[in-house]
């Protein structure tokens, strides 16, 4: 039997998959197979390098299909891209987006690319790597406190769009005019961040998959130290930093739930009083609903681990100015008093059976040495 690798590039049995499906952001057109919602609007949603996506008018009703090369309008000439969704998803994704179409200049979709435009578009895409080097290098002869992160080259090859990285503003007029006569193209520089670049560049990420950034997420999210001292998360800089430096995006996948669970939770602020010390909160456990204290208020020293109803038991008790004698409940102090069960059979000895096999034996032998059986009266004499 032969076996073909599957290389998630397309499947045939749903049109939905079709295009390639390793790009950055795929798309899955869910309603491939209903004709009739492709025929709600005439705009189409086209992807091109990386993560940059724009929509434009299929104004001369070119039958496209999800994974067709298209080259569309452009300032100047055109670019080649390809397109991920067409019909009624469009319009969710630009509500999504949140793309108000008054506003929006919406180009055109010019035909299905040509041999020569193939040309083109790989003459282009193949000076792309070069081009960043060397204006990585121009950057640094001019002092500008700056990087590069990458280049993408309009598909007529006219334009050349520069994504850069800049803590503080970069005045890069002086650039612009270096990297024109250089490169003999139209520049165009945008700045991104951080997060952004990894999404760009892409990478495994310390759970063993690729970047969220760089396959799905489309936007991206503040994420605070809060929410993960809110998950009892270490706060370890190089624990909590992903491929970008920042702070990784998936922490704020779970912090609803964590945030739904402590809402009943007392301050981590409230110092718990006894007759004897007093306890600071050292820690929780979210799902168990349990809450660590310790005597200490910086180390662990004797640590108590308390249930969420006890801890907000002894803060009522101290609210109304009384002193527990001890953190644990009453029932947990009294279970170590009591007595312990005691081997009365002796079921865990190994020999237990030994006894009675030899009782038994010495029966025996003394049945057979009186000549008598069980169950049988000894012989008398007939003069009796």
């Amino acid at each position: 039997m032969d076996y073909t690798l599957n290389t998630g590039e397309s499947n045939p049995g749903v049109g939905g998959f079709k295009g390639n499906t390793h790009q950055k952001l795929p798309v899955v057109d869910w309603m491939a197979d209903l004709p009739e919602t492709r025929l709600e609007t005439d705009l189409v949603e086209v992807q091109f390098k990386n993560t940059r996506k724009g929509y434009y008018l299929n104004s001369t009703k070119i039958d496209l299909e999800k994974g067709d090369m298209v080259a569309v309008e452009a300032t100047p000439g055109h670019d080649i891209g390809t397109v991920t969704l067409t019909g009624r998803l469009v319009l969710a994704q630009m509500r999504k987006m949140k793309i108000n179409m008054e506003h929006y200049e919406v180009k055109r979709i010019y035909r299905k690319v040509r041999a020569a435009d193939m040309v083109k578009y790989e003459e282009a895409k193949a000076k792309e790597h070069d081009t960043m080097i060397k204006s990585r290098k121009i950057a640094e002869d001019l002092n500008l406190s700056m990087k590069i992160g990458d280049v993408e080259y309009q598909g007529d090859g006219n334009k050349a769009i520069f994504y850069y990285i800049a803590d503080e503003r970069v005045d890069f007029r002086e650039l612009i005019k270096v990297l024109a006569d250089e490169f003999r193209v139209r520049i165009e520089m945008k700045q991104i961040g951080a997060r952004q670049e990894a999404g760009r560049i892409g990478g495994i990420g310390p759970c063993g998959r690729e970047l969220c950034c760089a396959t799905w997420m489309s936007n991206f999210v503040s994420v605070f130290t809060s929410v993960a001292r809110s998950q009892e998360i270490s706060t370890n800089p190089l624990k909590l930093a992903g491929q970008c430096a920042k702070i990784k995006c998936c922490v704020n996948y779970e912090a609803c739930m964590y945030m739904e669970a402590q809402k009943d939770f007392p301050s981590k602020e409230i110092v718990l009083e006894t007759k004897d010390a007093s306890y600071y909160h050292f820690k929780t456990d979210v799902f168990k609903r349990q809450m660590t204290y310790s005597s200490d208020p910086n180390l662990a020293a004797n640590l108590v681990v308390l249930s969420v109803d006890r801890v907000k038991e002894i803060i009522r008790l101290n609210k109304q100015g009384e002193k527990v004698d001890s953190l644990e409940e009453k029932r947990k102090a009294t279970f170590a008093s009591k007595v312990d069960f005691h081997n009365v059979v002796g079921q865990d000895s190994l020999t237990r059976f030994d006894n009675s096999k030899r009782q038994s034996r010495a029966k025996r032998n003394r049945r057979n040495r009186s000549g008598n059986r069980p169950n049988q009266k000894p012989k008398t004499d007939g003069n009796a």
